[in-house]
């Protein structure tokens, strides 16, 4: 499981350190996508198998599952973290996500999600209320 917060840096290629607790979850092989918010989503390429499956069991009649997934989809790539912990987030999707030089990488359960720092701290800031205050909704009894 991914877990905590921390801020690594965005080399001048584009490069991406991932966080020490994550790479060996990583080092077999990931994939970087699009995700909600603006933000990247990076799976252990299993984890994407395994969400690409149940993606497929979706029914292509439908307009909305056709196009989440276009995008989820076609921003995809697959990579495998050098040896230093380091992948290459490919322009595009740093386009996307609005990534520069200081960026937040979070554990998210399943997967890691990669945001552009100040687009992080504008997203928790607007959203910490709505979680404290949707706690019992959200997952009754759990807490």
């Amino acid at each position: 499981m991914f877990l905590g917060t921390h801020t690594p840096r965005l080399d001048e290629k584009g490069r991406l350190i991932l966080p020490a607790k994550f790479r060996e979850k990583l080092a077999g092989g990931l994939v970087v996508t699009r995700g909600q918010e603006r933000c990247l989503y990076v799976f252990p390429m299993d984890e994407f198998v395994r969400v690409a499956e149940d993606l497929r069991a979706a029914p292509v009649t439908s307009k909305a599952v056709r196009d989440y997934l276009r995008v989820f989809l076609s921003g995809a790539f697959d990579e495998i973290p050098d040896k230093q912990g380091r992948v290459t987030i490919p322009p595009a999707l740093r386009e996307y996500a609005g990534l520069g030089r200081d960026c937040t990488v979070i554990g998210a359960g399943s997967r890691v999600e990669v945001w552009d720092s100040s687009a992080w701290n504008a997203y928790l800031e607007s959203t910490e209320q709505a979680f404290a205050d949707q706690a019992e909704e959200v997952i009754p009894g759990l807490l």
